[in-house]
């Protein structure tokens, strides 16, 4: 049951890369939708534990509206509840490749999102002069001027959590550019990431190139300067209720293209040895994830959902038929990717 019974009803604003995930999802698969954007405090709806946006409210199994937060679980909620316009490859090989580079959209592109948006002085007079005017543009300059400060200095002192730092920024910018170059290689000759219809994973990345192709001014100069059809593709997926999928549009996880492997190999490349040293943190209590990638020293705090990632891709992949993992092992294999299966 949709959260207003013909309509699935959420709060979110555009700076929000996981709200842009899950608005151009909506549009993609034709689920009627309320965005509250400039009453995000509407009566008679719950408040989130935690306030993150997207926040979607869902009737709980008494009927109560209940505030929910994480996109991923959400996505796959909508899949259950509403049949058509899927974005999951009914193909359960191929839909645990979409559900990896979902979650590297979710938490490792993020990266490079919070990183250049909190790190360059250009970055920071655009997002903190913008931001506020999403939830308190009807106040007097002083008073917006303020408000701009105070997220500035609520933001700031985040990018320890991200994992932005001078040790690390390095690196973040360097995965960041070759993911452009890569994606723009892929969409010489294909509509999505895995294939001619789009996949949760393509919404993933989607959503925090919203911000870092068209909204920063740092990450926005780069990717103009050498990623026009990302530039491009990242428009066109605004809105992508006018396209008509069939079930053939899917990539063969047998035959994957050069280029889908080439990015799955990016992932591995930075991701994997990430996702691998944070559980070992958790798992341990430690203070830091200390750990190299890309041939790069790396550390940041831990972050305990990131452990719950892992855990979840690693049950998706459990629960796969032996044939269906063996022939998801398959495409994955020389991708570095394994080593999160191990």
């Amino acid at each position: 049951m949709a959260s207003g019974g013909d309509h699935v009803t959420l709060s979110g604003v555009p700076g929000s890369p996981y709200t842009r995930k899950m608005t151009a999802l909506l549009r993609y698969r034709r689920i009627p939708y309320r965005l509250l954007q400039l009453s995000r405090d509407a009566p008679g709806l719950p408040q989130a534990k935690v306030s993150l946006l997207p926040t979607f409210y869902f009737p709980d199994a008494s009927g109560e509206l209940q505030a929910v937060t994480d996109s991923t679980p959400i996505l796959r909620r909508l899949e259950a509840e509403y049949a058509d316009r899927s974005a999951r490859p009914a193909d359960p090989a191929l839909a645990l490749i979409d559900a990896l580079l979902e979650d590297y959209g979710d938490e490792w592109v993020t990266k490079a999102m919070f990183h250049y948006r909190w790190t360059y002085e250009a970055d920071i007079a655009k997002a903190s002069g913008v931001l506020p005017g999403f939830r308190a543009a009807q106040m007097p300059d002083a008073q917006f001027k303020v408000a701009a400060k105070g997220i500035a200095d609520r933001q700031i002192p985040r990018l320890r959590y991200v994992g932005s730092n001078p040790t690390t920024g390095p690196v973040i910018e360097a995965s960041y550019m070759r993911l452009l170059d890569l994606l723009e290689a892929h969409l010489t000759e294909h509509k999505f990431l895995l294939g001619g219809r789009p996949a949760a994973c393509d919404f993933a990345i989607y959503g925090q190139l919203t911000q870092l192709v068209h909204f920063d001014p740092t990450s926005m100069a780069v990717a103009a300067a050498r990623a026009p059809r990302v530039s491009a593709w990242v428009m066109l997926l605004e809105d992508l209720s006018g396209e008509e999928p069939t079930p053939g549009h899917w990539f063969d996880v047998a035959a994957l293209p050069a280029t889908l492997k080439a990015i799955l190999a990016e992932v591995g490349r930075v991701y994997t040895p990430l996702l691998l040293a944070n559980a070992k943190a958790v798992r341990a209590g430690a203070e830091t994830v200390e750990t190299v990638i890309d041939g790069q020293p790396w550390s940041q705090q831990p972050f305990p959902y990131q452990a719950k990632c892992l855990g979840w891709l690693r049950e998706e992949r459990a629960a796969l038929s032996d044939a269906d993992r063996a022939r998801a092992d398959a495409a994955l294999a020389g991708s570095g990717c394994e080593p999160l299966f191990a």
